[in-house]
């Protein structure tokens, strides 16, 4: 995971750094300075990733194209009426 893989799943999901930090249980100062390139402790940077998982993102790691992200397809129980 990227910094900018973190800024695209943020908007992905619609939050801003103070959500995604209240999720990860960090602050939202470590998020905007591992956004803007800082190196982060690993299991800082799991907290990140698993809350944005958790919120349906998928990370797509960087195979020549750039790293990216997308978000799940939703698996509803029902069907819309």
């Amino acid at each position: 995971m990227v910094p900018v893989q973190i800024r695209m799943a943020r908007a992905a999901v619609g939050w801003g750094v103070r959500e995604l930090a209240e999720k990860a249980g960090v602050t939202a100062n470590t998020v905007t300075r591992i956004e803007n390139g800082a190196d982060a402790k690993q299991s800082t940077m799991t907290a990140l990733r698993s809350a944005l998982e958790a919120a349906g993102v998928e990370f797509i790691p960087e195979n020549g194209g750039g790293a990216g992200v997308r978000l799940r397809k939703r698996q509803d129980a029902g069907s819309e009426s």
